[in-house]
């Protein structure tokens, strides 16, 4: 199934292809997006975990991640991640020790990444934007944790939509602020070379504090009156849905 997902978005990446090839590779992209509608509509006020797949459970930075969103799960928050190992467990992990709902959205790599074992719902996908689209869809605030070239696309397109007004003006929380040392003050330097407005700065919260970066969420979903720890979408039982529940 990997290799299937892999070949396919490689061929659509390649340029002009058959009329044909271009319309299944839609439907295929439609199918993915209701999937994951079907499987994450009644999860309520969720926030997005982003982070590493490579940081086993003993390093600093899952342990961060473990304890920042056992911390906002025990506010009433969801917490989502894209389903994997590392940041991604740990963060799906500390939901459950809060008892939680911890939920993932999974991607299909060629080296089969599989979702982790903390989650009580998730879904597996084969595209990356799918999936990026998902995990902001669904969520209020997103904290950025320790990453890669994948973590960092996250975090930089998530900024740049709510800069540009496409999505709500949402908390972002980069946590560990000697980690990201670079990257905040490469931001900075773009503020002073009026590459970006000298308010853009005020779209992100660096912090090495879990109880600031809990605050600082916590006081937004406070303000905003359509977050709501208690949703009140009614299932359809014509269309098969169920409510979620905890594992």
């Amino acid at each position: 199934m990997s290799n299937i997902f892999f070949k396919e978005e490689r061929s659509f990446l390649e340029g002009p292809r058959a009329r044909w090839k271009e319309l299944k590779y839609v439907g295929g992209v439609m199918m993915q997006f209701l999937k994951g509608f079907r499987s994450m509509h009644f999860i309520g006020p969720c926030i997005t975990v982003f982070g590493s797949a490579r940081f086993g459970e003993d390093h600093q930075y899952y342990i961060q991640a473990r304890e920042i969103s056992k911390t906002l799960a025990q506010k009433g928050y969801a917490i989502m991640t894209g389903g994997g190992p590392g940041i991604m467990e740990a963060a799906n992990r500390g939901a459950k020790d809060a008892d939680g709902l911890s939920l993932g959205c999974n991607i299909v790599l060629p080296h089969e990444q599989k979702h982790n074992p903390y989650l009580d719902k998730f879904v597996t996908l084969g595209y990356f934007f799918v999936r990026k689209e998902l995990l902001r869809k669904y969520s209020f605030a997103f904290v950025i944790c320790p990453g890669g070239f994948g973590t960092l696309d996250e975090f930089f397109e998530t900024v740049t939509l709510i800069q540009t007004g496409k999505i709500e003006r949402f908390p972002i929380v980069v946590l560990d602020r000697e980690f990201h040392k670079s990257i905040e003050e490469h931001i900075a330097l773009m503020a002073e070379q009026k590459t970006i407005s000298p308010e853009d700065m005020n779209l992100i919260l660096f912090t090495d504090s879990i109880d600031e970066a809990v605050e600082h969420i916590h006081s937004f979903a406070k303000q905003d009156k359509s977050i709501k720890l208690q949703p009140s979408r009614k299932t359809s039982w014509v269309l098969g849905e169920k409510k979620l529940k905890r594992a």
